[in-house]
């Protein structure tokens, strides 16, 4: 199976999948058969970000792991970092999901890193030659990119995706604010009138990111595919991912 894994946003950029490899296996040792893939995965999203600061919220259990993988759905609906808020609005709202869930969601880039690969568009044109200036880069920030993604540079090298990489706070969305979006999809939700408004509250106003962002993981979790699952014994399948797939909730 060719799954989400391969996916043009996750190749060489999905990582320390061993971790829910290690928490499958004590689990499994402990209560085999009964929490799935698809359970830990969200869970450890929402850990992950509480533990770097941002909300907890309540996560609802019961999915199953997906008995197929597939790399094109998974092409079909991940967002793209060369993305307009058009698009990226289009694209939520056949889940969906708001506009206001869109921005709040986005904020999950408070945390993480991006690669060259995601970047360079923004700069070069062909990546051999800097494109006229993007209004929308702030210009020293334009420079830090270009240091750290040069001409015809090695695509896989990351930087932080905000000004405080390893701390879930609303300060990408005070980035944004001043040009210094990493992605054009990041830096679109603030040059767009469809979107501006709630990237200027959230970086006023921690609280009220944090509260939209948990219901809109709330919301992203209750998505199903309609698709028969099981609880798998084992995360790791090749080339495939069905920890990633959610799938109607057991009864």
């Amino acid at each position: 199976m060719a799954g989400e894994k391969l996916a043009l946003a996750n190749i060489n950029s999905l990582r320390s999948f061993e971790v829910i490899d290690k928490i499958k296996a004590e689990l499994e040792q402990s209560c085999p058969g009964v929490v799935s893939c698809a359970d830990i995965v969200i869970m450890a999203a929402r850990d992950a970000v509480s533990l770097t600061g941002g909300p907890r919220w309540e996560v609802k259990l019961g999915r199953l792991d997906g008995l197929t993988a597939s790399r094109a759905d998974s092409d079909a609906i991940m967002p793209s970092p060369r993305a307009n808020a058009t698009t990226l609005i289009d694209l939520f709202a056949k889940l969906k999901l708001s506009v206001k869930d869109l921005v709040a969601l986005s904020g999950s880039h408070s945390i993480g890193r991006a690669r060259c690969f995601s970047i360079t568009h923004r700069l070069y044109d062909d990546q051999t030659v800097a494109r006229q200036q993007d209004a929308a880069i702030e210009p020293q920030f334009r420079e830090e990119l270009m240091r750290l993604c040069p001409v015809n540079g090695y695509q896989n090298v990351t930087g932080g995706l905000d000004s405080t990489p390893v701390v879930f706070d609303n300060l990408y969305f005070k980035d944004l604010v001043v040009g210094k979006g990493v992605l054009n999809s990041d830096q679109t939700l603030y040059t767009s009138p469809e979107t501006k408004a709630y990237v200027e509250e959230f970086s006023r106003d921690e609280e009220a990111f944090f509260q939209a962002f948990a219901e809109g993981m709330i919301k992203l979790g209750d998505l199903q595919s309609g698709q028969p699952g099981e609880v798998r014994r084992n995360c790791r399948v090749v080339n495939g991912s069905p920890a990633a797939a959610m799938n109607n909730y057991q009864n």
